[in-house]
C-alpha cells in the first residue's frame, strides 16, 4: 500500500510504499534489488479477490531505491514523462492508500568488500540502483560514478560511506548513453581489481561492455551490466527480445 508520495526531481517521483504485506519480505542482500509491479491494462481493473491467473497484469520492473524494514516501508522511484507509459503517470497520480501489487525481490548485485574500486554507470532508469549502492558501499571504498540525466535539474544528492567521485552528465539533444562511454573511456582507471555496475539503454550497455569485456579485458565475473531498457521498445517489447539480443552480444563480444 502506498504509504506517502515524494517529487525527487521534475521527472523523478518516489512511491514509498508500506503496510503490514511487506514484513515478511526477505531484502538487503543485494543493492539492485527490484519488484515487479502489477498493473492492470488500460482502461480495466483487477477482479477482486484479486488472484494472479484470473488477471491480465501489465508487469513493470522497478529498482527498490531504498528498504526500512523497521517499518517496514520501501522506496520505489519512477521516472515520468507526461503521460506517456504506464507506470510513470500511475506513480505521478498515486496517492496514500493506494495499494500495490508486485511480485519479487530479486536481484544480483551488491558491491564487493574486496574490490579495489568500483565503477557505477548509468542512466535514469539505473539511478535508484546507483544511489543505493553508493549507499551500500564499503566505508572509503574509491567509487567512480557516472550518471546521465536530461538536464541539471534531475542532478539529486546522494549520499555513500565511500570515497566516492559522482559525475552528473547532462544530455540534452545527444543519444542516450553517448556522454556515459567518452566519459568510461576517458577515465583513468585506478590500480587494482575493480567491480563495475553499467545498466539504462541497451546501446550504450552493449558499447561499454565490449570497451570493458573486450578492450579492458575484465572478467564477466567482476561485471554486473544489462540494458534495462531499449529506445523504441516498451519493456513488454525489450523483455520479449531481451534474451536473443543478450545471447547476440554474448556471442560477439566473449566469442
Amino acid at each position: 500500500m502506498v504509504s506517502r508520495v515524494e517529487q525527487i526531481s521534475p521527472h523523478m517521483v518516489r512511491v514509498v510504499l508500506g503496510g503490514d504485506g511487506l514484513s515478511e519480505l526477505t531484502i538487503g542482500e543485494y543493492t539492485d534489488h527490484y519488484i515487479k509491479i502489477l498493473f492492470p491494462p488500460p482502461g480495466e481493473t483487477f477482479p477482486e479477490p484479486f488472484e494472479l491467473g484470473d488477471a491480465r497484469p501489465v508487469i513493470r520492473t522497478y529498482t527498490v531505491r531504498r528498504w526500512v524494514p523497521e517499518v517496514p516501508e520501501m522506496w520505489v522511484d519512477f521516472v515520468v514523462h507526461g503521460d506517456a507509459g504506464i507506470a510513470g503517470p500511475w506513480a505521478a497520480q498515486a496517492k496514500p492508500g493506494d495499494l500495490v501489487r508486485f511480485m519479487g525481490p530479486g536481484g544480483g548485485y551488491a558491491p564487493d568488500p574486496e574490490a579495489d574500486w568500483h565503477l557505477l554507470v548509468g542512466d535514469e532508469s539505473a539511478l535508484p540502483a546507483i544511489a543505493a549502492a553508493l549507499e551500500g558501499m564499503p566505508e572509503g571504498a574509491t567509487v567512480k560514478a557516472f550518471i546521465e540525466v536530461a538536464d541539471t535539474d534531475e542532478v539529486q544528492k546522494l549520499d555513500s560511506p565511500a570515497d566516492a567521485e559522482i559525475a552528473w552528465l547532462t544530455r540534452g539533444d545527444q543519444p542516450f548513453g553517448q556522454s556515459l562511454v567518452t566519459a568510461v573511456r576517458e577515465l583513468k582507471f585506478p590500480r587494482g581489481q575493480m567491480q563495475a555496475f553499467v545498466h539504462g539503454e541497451a546501446t550504450f550497455v552493449k558499447e561499454l561492455r565490449r570497451y570493458l569485456r573486450v578492450e579492458r579485458e575484465i572478467p564477466l565475473s567482476r561485471l554486473s551490466i544489462s540494458g534495462y531498457w531499449r529506445l523504441g521498445l516498451n519493456e513488454d517489447g525489450w523483455q520479449a527480445s531481451k534474451r536473443e539480443w543478450n545471447e547476440q552480444v554474448t556471442a560477439e563480444q566473449d566469442g
